[in-house]
């Protein structure tokens, strides 16, 4: 699907949101990221920490430094920004609230300048998207914008069809590594340098070590949902 570049004679600007737990974050949430950046055409991609999802119940590390790993992760690229709201926010991070808060954020600070904004997902969440919290009122924000292998064609679910929904989709190479794999090396042990920079960043990884996180018995973990 082909959007216009041009409202009225102005540039309209291209954003791009990705949230996640990022737990930690890793090199496949960055080849993603890079990948939405050029294939979008964005100007900016948001990256949202997820404060305490609805869908889901486990233990996760603290937001401050989930927040921190992702700060290292990006901080190359002046295109990519760390968004604090929902790690900031009390109760449930529901999607819908972050979008709208973002966007009303956006028209304080840019009056007048349209912008159009994608959300990325995957195929798996966007065939559970009717299940999410006020998904209709988010279909009238965003466009989705679904990752999935390049040639795959994008699997619309009936529901989202006839609500109108706006679906691109984004190709990229399949994740070879995840935030479960890598939980799991480290509590079993293995040192979090050893996992950079194949898996995650040297910074990242360096983080890791310093603080001690997913260690059998990590100081300074909360409960959260995600």
């Amino acid at each position: 699907m082909a959007f216009e570049s041009l409202r009225a004679g102005r540039r309209v600007r291209r954003i791009g949101l990705f949230g996640g737990s990022f737990d930690p974050v890793h090199l496949a949430h960055r080849e993603l990221a890079d990948a939405a950046l050029a294939q979008l055409g964005l100007d900016e991609l948001r990256w949202i920490p997820v404060g305490r999802a609805w869908q889901k119940t486990r233990q996760m590390a603290p937001a401050a430094h989930r927040a921190a790993m992702v700060g290292l992760a990006i901080g190359d690229n002046p295109a990519f920004v760390l968004e604090r709201c929902e790690i900031e926010r009390d109760g449930p991070s529901y999607t819908l609230d972050t979008v709208a808060e973002l966007q009303r954020r956006d028209g304080q600070r840019h009056p007048g300048e349209p912008a159009d904004w994608f959300l990325i997902i995957g195929q798996d969440q966007l065939a559970n998207f009717a299940t999410w919290h006020g998904w209709r009122d988010l279909l009238g924000r965003v466009v989705l914008a679904v990752a999935g292998r390049a040639g795959d064609a994008v699997q619309m679910p009936v529901a989202l069809a006839e609500a109108g929904a706006r679906v691109v989709p984004l190709a990229m190479m399949p994740m070879t590594v995840s935030s479960t794999e890598l939980r799991t090396r480290l509590a079993a042990g293995e040192p979090a340098s050893s996992l950079a920079p194949r898996m995650v960043a040297p910074a990242v990884a360096g983080y890791i070590e310093r603080h001690g996180l997913y260690h059998p018995h990590p100081p300074n973990t909360e409960q959260e949902r995600i």
